[in-house]
């Protein structure tokens, strides 16, 4: 189990330099760093994928969390500010920090009581759970949460001056529209009074993004706030979501969760007999492989799979999927996902060629890559090793030959098999085509 204590959490930088993730496995997620501060623009505990696995959209950023206790009031959040300045510092009061399979977990000391706060995602679904447990406590513990919303793009960052969104009073919350056609947000907690706010917090400073040469202050609206006192043992349940009709029961939302780990962890344990020997960390990078793997659904394939190329800001690209597919899906004992990746990436073949990539905003995919179609074909080998699944072999095989046909007759990019030796050619001008894909305007680094 990761975790660790005051040493690491009371330093701020440390705590900075770890980030968690926690997944929905349809490309959305919930991230930030350990101390709470939002040092990317991909940070936040609600980025949805509008259009699974991709049109990426951030629609919460983070709760401000206050706790007051027998005259005690306490901040748990932390922010770091572009003038420079950090405020509050909420990391001071983390006594413990750990993950829970995929979830993490803060434990608060807030004088002699204790909160814990867990936060992870419904699989399948847009939306969050953020669950707040009174541990130890003499008397009641007061909750303010403050809940700040954004409607953008994950790759962007906003300024928010005079953009007014709707916030409206629901059953257990509000009900956040940020434009006329947006999707809607949902804030829910049963046993907590909401009231709107809508107020711009302003110039939250993005140190990393900084670091990266790129605009560093994003903008966050307090759409609302939720207030609840829970004696010692007492549960609250902030419910963050882009569904229409999100569970609010956070008990069996988090069964759910637990099932759907369980069940990752069961698949490899059965598949590899060693796996019930192996040391601890193994099961997590096991669980860490099941968050790269997502729902690509078609319109004549629900089913459709995928692979993330990598958080927080890559899609799903050809070559990262057929490298990876071995290690993700087939070592962890999960030959229908790979399979199901096969088949999807088989229904966007042209030309004997695999997508590069698929671009965030739905466009048609990219086809610049010298080398996806035949990782494509080690994949389906390793694949066939693993299961003996002919079957699957004869469904994919015309996609193969297609594949072999265009490569030896010549496709995109030049792209072309050298009759004399059988060896492959590529490269056009102003097309980036290996993995060492980098491109400075009109520049290819590396063609």
């Amino acid at each position: 189990m990761l975790e660790w204590g005051r040493e690491l959490c009371g330093d701020l930088d440390a705590a900075e330099r770890r980030e968690w993730l926690c997944t929905n496995g349809i490309g959305g997620f919930a991230s930030a760093t350990v101390a709470g501060t939002l040092t990317r623009r991909y940070h936040g505990l609600l980025v949805a994928a509008q259009e699974p696995p991709l049109g990426r959209t951030l629609l919460v950023a983070k709760v401000e969390e206050r706790a007051a206790y027998i005259g005690h009031a306490t901040a748990f959040g932390t922010n770091r500010w572009a003038g420079g300045a950090v405020d509050p510092h909420g990391y001071r009061e983390i006594e413990h920090w750990r993950l829970d399979g995929t979830t993490p977990v803060w434990t608060y000391a807030v004088a002699d009581a204790q909160v814990e706060k867990r936060v992870w995602m419904e699989p399948g679904a847009n939306t969050t759970y953020v669950r707040y447990h009174v541990g130890r406590a003499r008397g009641p513990v007061s909750l303010e949460l403050k809940v700040l919303v954004n409607y953008r793009d994950y790759h962007g960052t906003t300024h928010g001056d005079g953009w007014l969104m709707d916030v409206a009073p629901v059953r257990h919350g509000l009900r956040v529209t940020a434009f006329d056609g947006a999707r809607p947000l949902l804030l829910l907690a049963e046993g907590a009074e909401a009231r709107i706010a809508h107020t711009w917090h302003h110039n939250f400073d993005l140190a990393r993004e900084r670091e990266r040469g790129l605009d560093a202050v994003d903008d966050h609206l307090h759409a609302g706030t939720f207030r609840a006192a829970l004696e010692s043992g007492g549960v609250l349940t902030l419910v963050l979501s882009a569904e229409a009709a999100p569970s609010l029961d956070g008990a069996e939302a988090w069964r759910r969760r637990e099932r759907h780990e369980k069940r990752v962890v069961g698949a490899w344990k059965r598949a590899r007999p060693e796996a019930r020997r192996a040391p601890e960390w193994i099961g997590q990078l096991v669980l860490a492989a099941d968050q790269f793997m997502v729902r690509r659904p078609l319109r004549d394939d629900p089913d459709g799979m995928s692979v993330i190329a990598g958080y927080h800001w890559f899609g799903d690209w050809g070559r990262d999927t057929m490298i990876a597919l071995p290690g993700l899906a087939l070592t962890t004992g999960r030959p229908l996902v790979a399979r199901r990746i096969l088949e999807t990436f088989a229904r966007f073949v042209d030309r004997g060629m695999l997508p590069n990539r698929f671009p965030d905003a739905g466009e048609a995919p990219e086809y610049n890559t010298a080398d996806a179609s035949l990782w494509y074909v080690e994949a389906i080998r390793a694949y066939l090793a693993a299961t003996d699944d002919d079957g699957t072999l004869k469904t994919l095989f015309p996609v193969l030959e297609e594949i072999v046909r265009w490569h030896r007759a010549g496709t995109r990019y030049g792209i072309k098999e050298d009759p004399a030796d059988g060896l492959l050619a590529a490269g056009e001008p102003d097309v980036q085509l290996t993995w060492m894909d980098a491109k400075v305007g009109e520049w290819v680094v590396t063609p």
